[in-house]
Order: C-alpha cells, then sequence, then structure tokens
C-alpha cells in the first residue's frame, strides 16, 4: 500500500477552519492522497477527538488510511487510525508497544542520523517522513534539510517506505522528485488551493 503512495496528504487545523475541515478532507480522498493525517497541533484532545468524530465516517469503506499526529490516546480511541510522532514525541518502541501490531506508526526525521535512527526500526515503523526539504510556514522553526538529505536517504536505499515534506509543491515537485524522493507530503500548496482535489491530482501526476 505505502509502496504505491505518491502523495501522502494532512490536514492541517492550522490551514483549514473547522467548518472547513470535512470538506478539506474528502478533497484529498477525491484527489488520491494515499494517506492523510489529521494534524491538529493547538487543538485540545476533546477538540482532536470531535475532529475524528467528523472525518472517521469518510474512511470506513476506504482503504486510505487515517494518521493522527502525536496523540496516541485519542488515536486508540477509533479504530485503525494511526500515529505519527515526531523525534521528540512519544518513542517509537512505547508507541508500537501501545498500538499493537495492526496499527500504522510513522516517524518525522530531520537529518542523515535520525533517518538511519528510523530504518534501524523497520520492524516498528510502517513508514518515515524526511524534511523539512525547503522553508515551510507549517514548521517555522526548523531548518530546511535541502535536497541533499533526500539524495541522501534516496541512496540508502530504505527498506521501509518514505516521503518527502516541507515546503513541497506542485512547483517544485519534481525537484524533489529528481532528487530521489519515493512519495510526497504536501500541506499548504493542496489545502489552501481552491481545488483541493486538483491540486492533489497534479501533484501525484508530477
Amino acid at each position: 500500500m505505502f509502496a504505491q503512495c505518491r502523495v501522502y496528504g494532512i490536514l492541517d487545523t492550522g490551514y483549514v477552519p473547522p467548518e472547513r475541515l470535512k470538506e478539506k478532507c474528502r478533497a484529498l480522498l477525491a484527489g488520491g492522497a494515499g494517506i492523510v493525517q489529521l494534524r491538529a497541533k493547538k487543538e485540545s484532545p476533546a477538540q482532536r477527538r470531535d475532529i475524528l468524530s467528523q472525518i472517521f465516517p469518510l474512511f470506513e469503506d476506504s482503504s486510505v488510511p487515517l494518521i493522527l499526529n502525536d496523540d496516541l490516546e485519542t488515536a486508540l480511541a477509533f479504530p485503525r487510525v494511526g500515529l505519527h510522532v515526531g523525534q521528540d514525541d512519544l518513542p517509537v518502541a512505547q508507541a508500537r508497544a501501545a498500538l499493537g501490531p495492526e496499527r500504522i506508526l510513522g516517524l518525522s526525521t530531520h537529518s542523515p542520523a535520525q533517518a538511519q535512527g528510523a530504518i534501524a526500526q523497520a520492524d516498528l515503523l510502517d513508514y518515515f517522513a524526511v524534511g523539512p526539504v525547503f522553508a515551510t510556514p507549517t514548521k517555522p522553526d526548523y531548518t530546511p534539510v535541502g535536497l541533499e538529505l533526500v539524495k541522501y536517504v534516496a541512496g540508502l536505499n530504505p527498506p521501509l517506505p518514505w516521503f518527502c515534506i516541507g515546503g513541497v509543491k506542485r512547483e517544485n515537485a519534481t525537484e524533489v522528485i529528481a532528487a530521489g524522493a519515493q512519495g510526497l507530503v504536501a500541506v499548504s500548496d493542496i489545502l489552501l488551493a481552491d481545488d483541493t482535489a486538483e491540486a492533489v491530482r497534479r501533484l501525484a501526476d508530477a
């Protein structure tokens, strides 16, 4: 499933107002996003649970996985919802132990050492992300890793599926792909598009 996924969509509440979250999620799926992650960093656990309650029905008859960013307890409250963690979040081994073997678990990496660390935990992870490739308002405090890290990770030929994130847009997708990206994660470029479904299709076409 992950090997065939080219576009990983993130439903980020920093870009989408509450009343449009379900609409935008539906558009991500209609455009062909192979994975969808809910990223609601500023919301409370109760608010994240409410958002998941709204969008979860969209995935009940879909093979597309729904992932929650960094909230294990809320993820576990819904069937099949996976978890994505960062370097400073819940350790991978602890997250996997709580999730069990069936739910999806992903990890963010920002350096060669962290990418190697993800690969070393291939028995616990389902995928990992590399970035931010370019400067991005989504992660303003993170220094871009550039295309060099993408080339480095591609050269490792990871046994895990991996995705490039951070400032990835339709306009620069070919650069990231040329550097060796296996899959792309886009946030603002597709969420802020008037036609999000078409934006996802164009990114996938790249």
